[in-house]
């Protein structure tokens, strides 16, 4: 599919739609789909169902005025398949299938298939309470339980008995490669549920022969051991954990694939496949090599492969047993980015991509042993995360957080967590919101990033934490994965951009460099600068949604504090005064709230120097704790920025603290 014309990708899409699952049983599936209010279809990998259940709606079941919507946990899944299936239907994107993603909307007044990452039909659901214009939802990946699908579970459930009896009600479609569906089921008043065989073929299944410490090591090793084994034009997919891991792999495989003792194998092509990717990038691992190549398509993935999008010509899946996930623990309010062990069920999902269309062969990075010790299901996200922001969206659609039809209701301390959270950030009093906390709600974001940009008019710096917050919405803008040589090089040209006292002013000098430069000009200076043009793009268009957000608000825009940082680094403290750190007399950084040691992350500019109070953005665990994003605060400051400071005693010993 590398050079094929648009009708010979309607053509080909058209043949091979004919031989899925879903289009063998259409018949059956219209007279479900009509017959029930909501239907829980199981499809197996390759079964076809999130591409052609909606087109089957579209045709078959909703009236003129009715539109179909289709979530996706992710963004990368849910463009993806909007261009799949407007190729499919032969109409361009953003005229009869759409896609709309955070700070990105290819839909017009046409568009009645869309494809929506689940956030933003959340969002959709607080501005336009009964979901009018959809006459049927579509809840795809429902396994994956991230938060927002949690949610829309409720609501969605809400909105169809509140529209039962009317003259549009609402039909709902839960869909899923592999779930618990009797749960699903039971939550939606024993609905119908639907099993559609996929194609699966045999898979051998291979685990490594002792316990694995280093996995990102053995998975290189893994690659190329396979790569002098494994026939040509057999393609490999290597699950990795996150955007940095997957480049540091992508860059250490074109560097042994230069050896010229590989020159009789098939050369290697590196395709990569992460959240942050843009459009244009993730649709290159969708295309087939050329006929007479004599090539192997390596492709690099997060968990985003298990079952969003699938992916033709694998032969060999490479797991590395891992998953990045966020948790955090109410009772030291601690929010942390973990590279833990995938569960069980995402293992079987990671293997059946090897069988796909043909027999195939998966390695686990990790022994039958720990393969054994990992949980059945994965803990569903509302269960582990900050629920601040889940808080908030139930209160500004008028429901009360403790009372909301949770498939599973997470504790009573953790919702208490988050009403604390959003009454200091001045969101709630008395448990309800204030117009602060209407006007955060407007955001897309964590509501600390919220009060951040609405403080910012109180310092005169909107403009720069607007471009602060757009940039920490993408991965990392400077290219980390280099050869040693080019290193030194990065770090030389990064130099002209480093702050002595904020990694968040050092991602603001970029960006400001960056807007500067011409478009013409973009990516060749950022290619001399070391920095991801991808990633800054993403932040841009960010950008722009902000500003808007902020436009409807009547903020004033523009406002920059120019070269005097000092209102920046305030401005950063009203929504993470919750984190903090201070350096004790064995000079380690102990976090003000949950007393835990932690260290500055390696990449932060701040590295290897020791400031007294430092405010963070994140905390990563890998090895240890690591504070990621970080900012010199003046532990002076905290008596005018954060409120009734003190009247808590855990900032009495950040005040009280001395080197």
């Amino acid at each position: 599919m590398n050079d094929l014309s648009k009708m010979d990708l309607v053509k080909y899409f058209d043949d091979e739609r004919k031989s899925l699952p879903v289009t063998l049983q259409k018949d059956r599936l219209c007279s479900l789909i009509k017959k029930n209010e909501t239907l829980i279809i199981i499809g197996e990998t390759g079964s076809g169902k999130t591409t052609q259940i909606p087109q089957i709606v579209y045709e078959n079941i909703l009236g003129p005025d009715e539109d179909v919507v289709v979530t996706q946990p992710r963004r990368v899944a849910a463009i993806s398949l909007a261009e799949r299936v407007s190729y499919e239907v032969n109409t361009e994107i953003g005229d009869l299938v759409g896609y709309r993603v955070r700070f990105i909307d290819k839909t017009n007044h046409f568009t009645k298939i869309k494809f929506m990452t689940d956030g933003m039909l959340l969002r959709t659901a607080i501005l336009e309470k009964s979901l009018s214009a959809y006459g049927c939802v579509i809840l795809d990946e429902a396994h994956e339980r991230t938060v927002n699908t949690d949610l829309l579970f409720g609501i969605v459930k809400r909105v169809q008995n509140s529209r039962k009896n009317s003259s549009n009600p609402l039909k709902v479609i839960v869909m899923s490669a592999t779930m618990n569906a009797d749960l699903f089921a039971d939550y939606f008043g024993n609905a119908q549920i639907v099993y559609l065989q996929g194609r699966l073929h045999d898979i051998k299944i291979f685990h490594a022969k002792k316990n694995v410490e280093d996995y990102f090591h053995d998975t290189f090793v893994t690659i190329f051991q396979l790569h002098k084994e494994a026939p040509e034009r057999h393609d490999f997919l290597v699950f990795l954990t996150g955007q940095e891991e997957i480049e540091n792999m992508a860059l250490a495989i074109e560097h042994v694939n230069q050896d010229p003792s590989l020159r009789n194998y098939p050369v290697i092509k590196v395709r990569t496949l992460y959240a942050s990717l843009p459009t244009n990038e993730q649709l290159k691992v969708f295309m087939s090599l050329e006929p007479n190549e004599f090539a192997r398509k390596i492709i690099l993935s997060t968990n985003i492969a298990e079952t969003s999008v699938t992916l033709t010509g694998i032969k060999y899946v490479i797991d590395c047993g891992k998953v990045k996930v966020r948790c955090f623990h109410p009772e030291t309010s601690m929010d942390a980015l973990k590279v833990e062990n995938i569960s069980q069920a995402q293992a079987e999902q990671r293997a059946g991509r090897a069988g796909r269309e043909s027999d195939g062969y998966c390695y686990r990075i990790y022994s039958k042993q720990q393969y054994d010790e990992m949980t059945k299901d994965p803990v569903p996200e509302i269960l582990r995360c900050n629920l601040g922001n889940v808080v908030l969206q139930i209160l500004a659609m008028n429901m009360d957080p403790y009372k909301f039809d949770f498939i599973n209701k997470p504790s009573t301390d953790a919702i208490e967590q988050a009403y604390n959270m959003l009454g200091n950030l001045g969101a709630t009093k008395n448990s309800i919101l204030t117009d602060m906390g209407h006007k955060m709600t407007k955001f897309p974001l964590d509501p600390r990033y919220s009060k951040i940009i609405l403080s910012s008019v109180n310092y005169g710096c909107m403009e720069d934490i607007v471009n602060i917050v757009s940039i920490l919405s993408t991965d990392s803008i400077f290219v980390s994965s280099l050869s040693e040589k080019k290193k030194k090089q990065a770090e030389d040209a990064h130099t002209k951009f480093k702050s002595s006292v904020s990694d968040h002013i050092m991602l603001l000098k970029t960006f400001r460099s960056y807007r500067k430069i011409r478009k013409e000009s973009k990516s060749s200076w950022c290619d001399d600068n070391f920095l991801n043009l991808r990633n800054l793009e993403y932040a841009d268009r960010a950008r722009e949604q902000l500003l808007d957000i902020c436009r409807y608000l009547h903020l004033p825009i523009g406002q920059s504090c120019g070269d005097n940082f000092d209102p920046i680094r305030k401005c950063l403290l009203t929504g993470f005064f919750e984190n903090l750190a201070y350096l004790n007399q064995e000079k380690k950084y102990i976090t003000v709230n949950a007393k835990k040691e932690c260290k500055i992350h390696p990449t932060s500019t701040l590295f290897h120097s020791y400031p007294h109070c430092v405010l963070y953005t994140e905390i990563i665990e890998t090895s240890q704790p690591y504070m990621k994003y970080i900012t010199v605060i003046d532990k002076e400051w905290l008596i005018d920025v954060v409120p009734n400071v003190h009247q808590r005693h855990n900032y009495q010993v950040l005040m009280n603290s001395e080197l």
